[in-house]
C-alpha cells in the first residue's frame, strides 16, 4: 500500500498509508484542517545482482570496454603512486 504525504495548513506535514483507488484526503485527521496531497520523491530502487536485464544482457562489446577502462584507470592509480614515492 502506498504511503502519501499532505500537508495541513494548520499542523504541518504527515504521511498516511492509503489504497491507490482512494480519493486523497480533503481534511486533516488530527485538527480538521485543509490538506493537500504532496508530491513525493520516489523510493531509490537500486537492483544488484545477476538476474537483472543491465548486468545479465550486457553486450560483449560493453564489457570488453568496460574491463578495459577499469583496468586502464587502475593502470593510471599505480603509475601516479610509484611517481609518488620516487620524489
Amino acid at each position: 500500500m502506498p504511503t502519501y504525504e499532505y500537508e495541513c495548513s494548520k499542523c504541518g506535514r504527515f504521511e498516511v498509508f492509503q489504497r491507490i483507488s482512494e480519493d486523497p484526503l480533503s481534511a486533516c485527521p488530527t485538527c480538521g484542517g485543509s490538506v493537500k496531497r504532496l508530491i513525493g520523491g520516489s523510493a531509490g530502487i537500486i537492483f544488484k545482482g545477476s538476474g537483472f536485464h543491465t548486468t545479465d544482457y550486457r553486450s560483449s562489446e560493453y564489457k570488453r570496454k568496460a574491463k578495459e577502462e577499469s583496468s586502464s584507470a587502475e593502470g593510471k592509480k599505480t603509475e601516479a603512486a610509484s611517481v609518488g614515492k620516487a620524489s
